[in-house]
């Protein structure tokens, strides 16, 4: 899942995951439950997230090299928030030597559009699942029964920050991927039902090139 924040990768992640049987790999929340474990990885990574920052290249590599290392992930898996810069597209080119091709789906949204989701989004406070932005706010986690807050990364001006850094650093992962028979660009800025039938049209194109051997 490629995007800026607020495109929606978290929540049609967790379609996918579902509707595939496949594992949702998130960086941000592995390093949440790190933090809520008190370990000094997760309490560095959160106090840089929550200042609209990421996390270094070395320690978003190596969680997803040991997450991929599991055998769970052995049919397939959906990436959220990861990779991130083109280092880090690098290195996840490695660890898929030897597994099918790598599909690359590309969420679309405009600026303002994004700064609206996110300045509203709302997510667990326990497990930190985000809140189903089409199902009314009764307060509490579908997921766990939770209370859901307000991120402190969603403050609007945090999260201006965060789309210039992605602007930055991410966006160029975009020319990264672009020439590959895999990539695909989503136009994120529809209902969630028609994002989530474009999204299955394209792994259906990919299944169809992985079985044609093409990378």
């Amino acid at each position: 899942m490629l995007g800026p924040p607020g495109a929606g990768k978290g929540t049609h992640a967790s379609r996918l995951a579902r509707h595939y049987h496949v594992p949702k790999i998130s960086t941000g929340d592995i390093l949440r439950e790190s933090a809520a474990a008190g370990t000094q990885l997760g309490l560095e990574a959160r106090a840089r997230i929550d200042q609209g920052h990421l996390v270094s290249d070395e320690v978003a590599i190596a969680i997803v090299r040991e997450r991929l290392s599991r055998q769970d992930v052995a049919l397939g898996f959906i990436l959220d928030g990861f990779p991130r810069t083109v280092g880090q597209a690098a290195a996840l080119d490695e660890m898929m030597e030897g597994r099918s091709p790598l599909t690359v789906l590309h969420i679309v949204v405009p600026v303002e559009v994004l700064v609206g989701r996110l300045h509203a989004r709302r997510v667990c406070g326990v497990c930190g699942t985000n809140a189903d932005p089409t199902k009314p706010d009764v307060g509490v986690c579908a997921s766990c029964g939770g209370a859901l807050v307000t991120r402190a990364d969603d403050d609007e001006q945090v999260v201006r920050n965060r789309l210039q850094i992605y602007e930055d650093r991410t966006a160029p992962l975009v020319n990264y991927y672009q020439d590959r028979p895999t990539f695909f660009t989503i136009d994120g800025n529809v209902s969630p039902d028609t994002v989530a039938g474009a999204m299955k049209d394209a792994l259906a194109s990919a299944m169809a090139v992985a079985e044609g051997g093409t990378r």
